[in-house]
């Protein structure tokens, strides 16, 4: 691999293109395709470093290809991160190119697998990437409630409909609950007693 690899690795510089392929420095650039909608997806994108790490911890786990590593990186945040073909491809192409992966062409595909420079680059960078897949399992949770509040109608299927101050304060609920989900044990007790209290008022008891 030689001096090309130690000169760009020093740094990690991210590849000199953006999403699209074409020119221009991409180290800042923010990318990805975020099928989530609203407020709670908004801010979160991951730079072309990042997506370029991401796939090295995903081939960490065994060869793959360009394709497969974008369905994980889907299925990973649940759909709310999906970087385009115009990105992964050239990213790979980079790491490629440092010499932390290897590729065989197997019939039309490229199979990508990492080097022992490439296992040693994300042993040292073990904690961010962990960080990263842990950012991408929040926004998993965070696009099963934007499901599942999108697929709530206002009909009630005891008979009528619900009024909308009624769905949007067990919306605000589900929220408020999705906030604590990595609270500490006090406060997962404060909030037990308050829904407590909160059910045997609703029910009357």
């Amino acid at each position: 691999m030689g001096h090309h690899h130690h000169k760009h690795c020093a740094g990690w510089h991210s590849p000199r293109h953006d999403e699209h392929g074409r020119g221009g420095h991409g180290g800042h650039r923010r990318h990805g395709d975020f099928s989530g909608r609203g407020e709670l997806m908004r801010g979160r994108r991951f730079s072309s470093e990042d997506l370029q790490l991401m796939l090295l911890g995903l081939l960490a786990d065994g060869d793959s290809h360009g394709y497969e590593l974008i369905k994980a990186l889907e299925t990973r945040s649940e759909g709310a991160y999906v970087p385009s073909p115009g990105v992964v491809y050239p990213a790979l192409t980079y790491v490629h190119e440092l010499g932390l992966v290897d590729a065989d062409v197997i019939g039309n595909k490229k199979s990508y697998r990492l080097s022992e420079d490439g296992k040693r680059f994300v042993q040292e960078r073990r904690q961010r990437l962990d960080e990263m897949f842990l950012g991408l399992a929040d926004l998993a949770r965070k696009m099963k409630y934007l499901r599942g509040a999108m697929a709530e109608n206002s009909e009630n299927p005891g008979g009528g409909f619900w009024l909308p101050e009624f769905v949007e304060a067990r919306q605000s609920l589900k929220r408020a609950l999705l906030l604590k989900s990595d609270a500490p044990q006090e406060e997962q007790r404060r909030v037990a007693a308050i829904l407590l209290r909160a059910a045997a008022e609703i029910g009357g008891a």
